[in-house]
């Protein structure tokens, strides 16, 4: 259990945004180019497992003073460094091995977010500001990897659009640990020191902001309306706005987690506006002879 806990399969989640691409193309029904995108998929489960695995051997010491990551494999003891090197080697080995013989260019995206990750677990990450811009960075970088698999060109309002979010995501994160930090009385990591509660409250209400104009920017550009044959898909803004208004009423009005991910999973809320998103996303894109 401690070797599977190692490999975090909860944050493989995060490497979904791979199928972004073939969801916004309508192209989700595409099983071989979902059979292309399923593998690459894999080839980043291997490559980012293998991050964390270095990035948890490098912070097992600071690690154990956190009151939630002192319980990982490598800090607790139950894994010894030696082995999680070994299982670091075979991870990326077996994940940059197929994503060369996939595509090419999908192996150098993967090339790069491995070798800007590493960046990120050997000091970029104490760089405040530059770490959360590291971070959403490889979030655009799916995306992107993803379009290149499935032969999807990725317009620029949509990677600008999924940048933006996980901005907005790694802000929330960072706004966690100061609620963290402040509780406990001891900095978590030590890019915190630079950063304050008010100061990461104001980047979330400015990217909120940004996000929701991009998104409209993205539903009205002439690539989308042209490829899709449709200028409704600017309705589907609605729930993006009310589900990025209901996130930052529960961190300012009801004071709770700054995490987004856990938000996610406990909010009934922000759960519904996703699936009337999607449903409405893709009723647009299928049911293009309505009158709205």
């Amino acid at each position: 259990m401690a070797y599977i806990k190692l490999l975090r399969p909860k944050d493989w989640a995060k490497n979904l945004f791979l199928f972004i691409p073939l969801f916004f193309a309508g192209d989700l029904f595409d099983w071989s180019k979902v059979l292309q995108v399923a593998i690459g998929f894999v080839c980043f489960c291997c490559v980012a497992s293998s991050i964390y695995v270095i990035n948890d051997y490098v912070d097992r010491e600071d690690d154990r003073n956190h009151p939630v990551k002192k319980n990982r494999p490598l800090a607790s003891g139950a894994v010894s460094p030696s082995i999680a090197l070994v299982i670091f080697a075979l991870l990326l080995l077996a994940g940059l091995g197929v994503s060369f013989f996939l595509n090419k260019i999908f192996f150098f995206l993967i090339g790069a977010y491995f070798v800007m990750n590493m960046g990120y677990s050997f000091g970029l990450k104490n760089i405040s500001i530059l770490d959360i811009f590291i971070v959403a960075a490889g979030f655009a970088i799916r995306v992107k990897a993803g379009g290149v698999i499935a032969g999807i060109d990725v317009t620029i309002w949509l990677n600008m659009m999924v940048f933006l979010l996980a901005l907005f995501m790694a802000i929330g994160k960072r706004r966690d640990d100061a609620l963290l930090s402040s509780a406990s009385g001891v900095n978590m990591r030590k890019v915190m020191k630079g950063y304050t509660l008010d100061f990461l409250n104001s980047l979330l209400a400015l990217v909120s902001g940004i996000i929701i104009v991009s998104y409209f920017m993205y539903t009205v550009s002439d690539r989308v309306i042209e490829r899709h044959q449709t200028y409704r898909l600017f309705y589907t803004g609605i729930f993006v706005m009310a589900g990025i208004m209901r996130y930052l009423q529960i961190i300012f009005v009801q004071k709770d987690s700054g995490s987004p991910t856990k938000i996610l999973f406990k909010d009934r809320f922000i759960q519904v506006v996703l699936v009337l998103w999607i449903i409405s996303f893709y009723f647009i894109l299928y049911i293009k002879h309505i009158r709205l």
